[in-house]
């Protein structure tokens, strides 16, 4: 495997396709450092210092640090997902957007300029919000964290913030199209293992005070190893449910009897369910930091992570959007309707209402098993930081993201290679799929 990666940029196409997106990555994090003016830098970063543990901080690990830093990407690609994720749910809601993700290419270029328009009417809401809370915001001295508010700081932050959103867009956009795995889905894991190199120097620092020692951190090694390897163990888990093709003939074709199956995914609802969770948990924490009043104050404690709360609640909403995601993506009625208008069946299972029972009882037990993996894994940071004082933050919707994101990449690098028929890669490699 690695002879075969060494030797991934003898492939012109596949080079130049790696280099672009590198290149795209560079000049996104070198924006994630391009300050919006009229902040007091210092003033704000405080700031973010007491807002670990809200929506803030879970906005920030998105971004790479862009907001903490209020640069012009400070919005990250977040308003683009919101806007995909509400386009997503709208076709099983609206009629018209159900259609048009019917209509084939047409109909989804249609609903991908929808969302970037839903992008920039959000960046905007949101660059608007974002202004009017820094103007309340003060440092530890008590100084403003923007010394001159006023209508002419929030149409420039909006402006600046919208803009800076738009382009990282039109980035993901282009290293879809031009370079190597998912453009959007890049930008975020660059984002979150930008943050590698800083854990490490923590936990160096530890070390050489005394406060860790070399038995403890080749344990947490171990174990970051063991949780690397069950996710992408689940990631890559799934249920294939047999089905058989009558022969048949259409018009002067005849078609023999076939056999195929259909995976379904142990983790059907991927990242989308603790993104939720995490967001309706963190509400409460994050309106804490505007508003001073005692009982608010206390609902925020009790609902920061490390408490028993935060675990529950945390859970809860893990596993209810695990169904709700899983029930709005996958529909078994029309998949089993499908099947049966192309003469296909599940051995013992009348085609139909049968089948499309069955398959919502193979999917409900699937999607329990999911989010109780997807809970496990986004509850472990807290129980580590809190009862092993872990010294960074390993877990959690970010490494889900981090992994998938791999995977998929290394997938599609797979795929070129095979597609040109490289038997240096071949060679000794299992790819998925393959037995």
């Amino acid at each position: 495997m690695l002879d075969a990666l060494r030797n991934i940029f003898r492939i012109p196409e596949l080079k130049k396709r790696v280099l672009f997106s590198l290149a795209m990555l560079a000049v996104y994090r070198i924006g994630c450092h391009i300050p919006t003016p009229g902040i007091d830098r210092m003033a704000l970063s405080h700031f973010f210092k007491q807002a670990q543990g809200t929506l803030l901080g879970l906005f920030d690990m998105f971004s790479g640090g862009a907001l903490e830093r209020l640069s012009v990407f400070a919005l990250g690609i977040m308003p683009y997902i919101s806007s995909s994720i509400i386009f997503q749910l709208l076709t099983v809601v609206v009629p018209a957007i159900e259609k048009l993700s019917k209509e084939g290419e047409s109909g989804r270029k249609k609903i991908i300029q929808y969302t970037r328009y839903g992008t920039i009417v959000l960046s905007i809401v949101q660059g608007l919000g974002i202004a009017v809370g820094l103007e309340s915001m003060r440092g530890p001295a008590g100084e403003l964290v923007v010394p001159t508010p006023g209508w002419s700081f929030r149409l420039m932050t909006v402006l600046t913030l919208t803009a800076g959103t738009a382009f990282i867009m039109w980035l993901g956009e282009q290293m879809s199209e031009r370079g190597i795995g998912n453009g959007i889905s890049l930008i975020i894991f660059a984002g979150i293992v930008v943050r590698i190199p800083t854990a490490l120097g923590n936990t160096w620092k530890l070390l050489g005070a005394g406060q860790l020692s070399l038995f403890v951190i080749l344990f947490i090694v171990a174990f970051m190893f063991a949780v690397i390897a069950g996710i992408v163990f689940v990631e890559r888990g799934q249920r294939r449910l047999p089905i058989h093709y009558a022969k048949r003939v259409t018009g002067l074709k005849t078609y023999n009897a076939q056999s195929s199956h259909l995976p379904l995914k142990v983790n059907m609802a991927g990242v989308i369910p603790p993104i939720f969770a995490s967001s309706i948990i963190m509400f409460p924490a994050t309106i804490a930091n505007f508003i001073n009043v005692p009982w608010v104050q206390n609902i925020a404690k009790s609902l920061m992570p490390g408490h028993w709360a935060y675990n529950v609640f945390f859970v809860a909403f893990i596993v209810f959007f695990c169904y709700f995601y899983t029930a709005v993506t996958f529909n078994p009625v029309d998949v089993a309707e499908n099947i049966k208008k192309h003469g296909g069946y599940i051995p013992g299972i009348r085609p139909g209402k049968e089948t499309s029972d069955f398959m919502d009882s193979v999917l409900t037990k699937l999607t329990f098993a999911g989010a109780i993996y997807i809970s496990v894994v986004c509850v472990l940071p807290s129980i580590l930081i809190g009862k092993f004082n872990l010294p960074f933050y390993f877990g959690g919707t970010g490494l889900l993201i981090a992994i998938g994101v791999g995977m998929d990449t290394v997938s599609q690098i797979e795929s070129h290679l095979i597609t040109r028929s490289y038997e240096g890669f071949m060679k000794g490699v299992r790819i998925r799929g393959r037995r």
